[in-house]
């Protein structure tokens, strides 16, 4: 369970990132 949590905070921090950096997506 908690290796499923790390992930989905991950790919959290990823959908973050691309938002505030469109420009390189």
């Amino acid at each position: 369970m908690i290796y499923l949590l790390i992930i989905v905070i991950l790919l959290l921090g990823y959908l973050v990132y691309a938002l505030m950096n469109p420009e390189k997506f």
